[in-house]
């Protein structure tokens, strides 16, 4: 077994898939809304109130602009929620875990056209012939738009693992390493999880 702090028994990573997964996942799942509650207020902003796109900046944006406009910023929640899908996978077993590794993909791709539009801003030069730094599917979708889809196909995945990872089947039980599953699985000694 490795000896590094992220595998070996009792080190990061097993704490985190372990005694402390509902905590960190809990955690991650407050960021995630609050994320989320950004870009429905955002579109509440431009859809309901009629505001221009630019000055449609959900909430935190409307007090500081520049966290709307950093592309920094977007970059920097797409990683972070790209590590937590990544560190918390570890704790699902079965079912659960497909549905959580799906998240994981799709954010990938997500955290990939963020970071295009990182590089154009930090080049100062725009990609594929447009005014302003695209994403792909941004040639395609405008951008509030594309971010409210892309963090509802993110978030429609974790929902459906984090529901089958409390509610797991008698063998998905015996693989988790944590104890979200039950009050009864704390009684029994926990093992390190496979990838």
């Amino acid at each position: 077994m490795s000896g590094t702090a992220g595998t070996a028994p009792g080190g990061l990573l097993a704490r985190i898939n372990g005694r402390y997964h509902k905590i960190v996942l809990n955690s991650f799942l407050v960021i995630v809304l609050a994320h989320w509650a950004e870009h429905l207020v955002q579109a509440y902003q431009i859809w309901v109130l009629g505001n221009p796109r630019p000055q449609s900046r959900g909430v935190l944006g409307q007090w500081f602009p520049v966290l709307v406009q950093s592309e920094w910023l977007h970059y920097g929640y797409a990683i972070v929620m790209l590590v937590f899908l990544f560190l918390l996978r570890p704790g699902f077993a079965g079912r659960a875990r497909l549905w959580w590794t799906v998240a994981l993909g799709i954010q990938f791709w997500h955290h990939i056209e963020h970071l295009l539009l990182l590089i154009q801003v930090q080049a100062g030069t725009n990609f594929f012939g447009q005014a302003v730094p695209t994403s792909i599917l941004q040639l395609a979708i405008s951008r509030v738009e594309l971010h409210l889809f892309y963090n509802s196909i993110v978030f429609i995945p974790m929902v459906v693992a984090m529901y089958l990872h409390l509610r797991p089947n008698q063998r998905e039980l015996d693989q988790m390493t944590c104890t979200c599953g039950g009050a009864h699985q704390s009684t029994r000694i926990l093992a390190p999880h496979a990838a």
